[in-house]
């Protein structure tokens, strides 16, 4: 094993552990992950068709793909994790609902258990800053994509005065394995390197918290970044949590 495997190893792991604990944080969770509005947003955008088969990549607790599968029952969706601990439960509750059309499958967070051109669509929400080979990431999309596939992201980004990095440093404080958060422009390259052709976008916001327990360093990188560049997330600090705001991309994508 090279060093790049080993290091892309580590970081998955790390991924996968720092997800664990945030499930058994449960409610604490929920609040960080869950937003009704931003789910029906992303559901108005997705253009889904009887019989698609349909990837849910990085599914977490399935929050688009439940719903997904709850609406559209002539389609299969399959979700797609690192996470047995969230796979298991999610499997539970897709047999509890009778949900047919949904399955759930782990692997080893580099290389998708699908033949090439396995999906109509691939869709992913708050999970690509954890990817460390965003590269190799793209080129499996698109390597699971139908020709004239789409691909949706969603995730979110540095504010456009950010760009020495804060908010990344602020969120590595947890060392659950986040890697970076891409700007729209950076996507689309990404996307073009593989294929991926960009077709629309619409920006969201996610008031994100933290437990202070897992904030080691925080006022030290309060000292490394330009003020202006903090206030511009918000931050909120309360006894227990800080709280930040960040802006979120929302992309679609068409293989060539």
């Amino acid at each position: 094993m090279n060093m790049k495997e080993m290091n892309m190893k580590e970081s998955i792991e790390l991924t996968k552990q720092g997800v664990e604990d945030s499930f058994r944080t449960g409610v604490f969770y929920n609040k960080q992950t869950q937003d009704k509005t931003h789910l029906q947003q992303i559901m108005n955008s997705l253009e889904i068709r009887p019989g698609m088969r349909i990837l849910d990549l990085g599914t977490g607790m399935g929050f688009l793909a439940f719903p997904i599968a709850e609406t559209n029952p002539d389609a299969i969706i399959v979700g797609l994790d690192i996470v047995e601990t969230a796979l298991i439960c999610n499997r539970q509750k897709a047999q509890e609902e009778q949900l047919d059309n949904l399955s759930f499958v782990s692997y080893d967070g580099v290389h998708f258990p699908f033949e090439d051109g396995s999906f109509d669509l691939v869709i992913t929400r708050y999970a690509l800053h954890h990817f460390p080979d965003i590269q190799d990431t793209f080129a499996e999309i698109a390597r699971v994509l139908k020709e004239q596939g789409q691909f949706f992201l969603s995730d979110p980004t540095p504010n456009r005065e950010d760009t020495d990095g804060f908010v990344d440093a602020y969120m590595q404080m947890k060392k659950d394995g986040h890697i970076k958060f891409y700007t729209c422009h950076e996507w689309q390259q990404l996307g073009s390197a593989v294929g991926l052709l960009y077709q629309s976008d619409f920006e969201t916001d996610i008031r994100f918290p933290k437990k202070r327990e897992t904030a080691v360093g925080f006022e030290e990188i309060l000292t490394k970044y330009k003020r202006e560049v903090i206030d511009g997330y918000h931050l909120e600090v309360t006894e227990d949590e800080i709280w930040i705001t960040e802006r979120v991309n929302n992309i679609t994508f068409r293989k060539k």
